[in-house]
């Protein structure tokens, strides 16, 4: 069994993510047979000692049935309206299941601002982190009632590599309706199935969905592949299979596609700035800063600055953009949007005193690529 494997078995702590359509019908509704069979996996986990953060879909889909709605609604309101009925029909579902095991279930719904403001981020891993102790199990739902992109981009599954890194997960489990990561699309009988993933090759050429086949849900395998290298790169090892597989998943580990982790565990505030935070604007860099900033983890100075776009404060997070446009890392910029023009590809010495500072310190720095 390879690394990544053993440590999905043997980890500690572990976010679960399940998608809309391994918990609903076609038609809309709960499918109450599938659902406790998850609840059935992740209390067995439970029993041998680990501690579980669910992060559920199906808020919409199950509230299609009770509101007569044939198929997913397009507007938002509907889709509102849909997850309203829907959150109450699947927070009481898995409080039921639960019960069977003398577990309690606490609902913790997130919308973007949850992650994206500090203050809010460092909130919920406080409220993740006391249920967990109190030894209630999280589930854990964007919040569709009162969010608009969410609903409209289908992010659980980052939602949940975010999630994993903010509880301190020892492993993420992505579950859904495909058993695998393919090459291609499974259903046309050609594609080839990866098992492991220790790296940027292993997926290249890689044809992700953006769908899956039921229609109930939003992401598709393209949001599952790039949440898994997401966690993977935080040093979160990532495990994805079928729901049906969910006992295999949750014990011994030998279905799916593994992903090995690929970077090291960043501290929570650096993981905020690098894939938490929303940026409010871009600083393009030369070469040379490039190389210094990525590379050498140095701070970022105006002199190898060469174009600002935005519309942002000092303290505020800014993308850092290399010649090719590519995101090479993301941190506080320590100017207003309006001073950096008058002060770009300007050495420090010609300068005033008082702008005589680095416009990205290395502390508040978080490089995304690697040279």
């Amino acid at each position: 069994m390879s690394p990544a494997r053993k440590a999905v078995a043997a980890a500690s702590r572990v976010v679960v993510k399940v998608g809309s359509s391994s918990l609903t019908t076609a038609a809309g509704g709960l499918a109450p047979a599938r659902l406790n069979a998850l609840v059935d996996a992740i209390a067995s986990r439970q029993e041998r000692g680990s501690q579980i953060v669910l992060v559920s879909s199906g808020a919409i889909a199950a509230g299609l049935a009770p509101l007569g709605v044939q198929r997913r609604p397009k507007d938002l309101a509907t889709q509102q309206a849909a997850a309203s009925v829907g959150q109450l029909a699947l927070a009481h579902a898995y409080a039921a299941s639960f019960e069977r095991y003398h577990l309690t279930v606490g609902q913790v719904l997130l919308t973007a601002d949850d992650v994206v403001r500090r203050s809010h981020y460092r909130n919920a891993q406080r409220t993740l982190s006391r249920l967990l102790a109190l030894g209630v199990v999280p589930v854990v739902n964007e919040n569709d009632t009162v969010a608009t992109d969410e609903i409209r981009f289908g992010d659980n599954d980052r939602l949940a590599a975010l999630v994993a890194h903010l509880v301190m997960a020892d492993a993420l489990i992505l579950l859904s309706d495909v058993d695998s990561l393919y090459d291609g699309d499974p259903r046309k009988g050609d594609a080839r199935r990866i098992a492991e993933v220790t790296g940027p090759s292993d997926v290249e050429g890689v044809r992700a969905g953006r769908t899956g086949a039921s229609g109930l849900g939003t992401g598709g395998m393209a949001s599952k592949l790039a949440a898994a290298r997401l966690a993977a790169s935080a040093g979160i090892p990532v495990l994805l299979a079928s729901a049906e597989q969910a006992a295999a998943a949750l014990g011994p580990a030998d279905v799916g596609t593994a992903f090995a982790v690929t970077g090291p565990r960043l501290s929570a505030r650096r993981f905020w700035l690098g894939h938490a935070a929303g940026a409010a604007g871009r600083l393009w860099l030369d070469d040379g800063a490039v190389t210094a900033v990525v590379r050498g983890r140095r701070s970022l100075l105006a002199a190898g600055i060469t174009a600002v776009d935005g519309e942002f404060d000092a303290g505020d997070v800014v993308e850092l953009v290399d010649v090719e446009d590519r995101v090479v890392a993301r941190g506080v910029v320590a100017f207003d949007a309006e001073e950096l023009p008058a002060l770009i590809g300007r050495s420090s010495h010609e300068l005033p005193p008082e702008q005589r500072r680095e416009v990205v310190h290395a502390d508040d720095l978080v490089p995304l690529r690697f040279l």
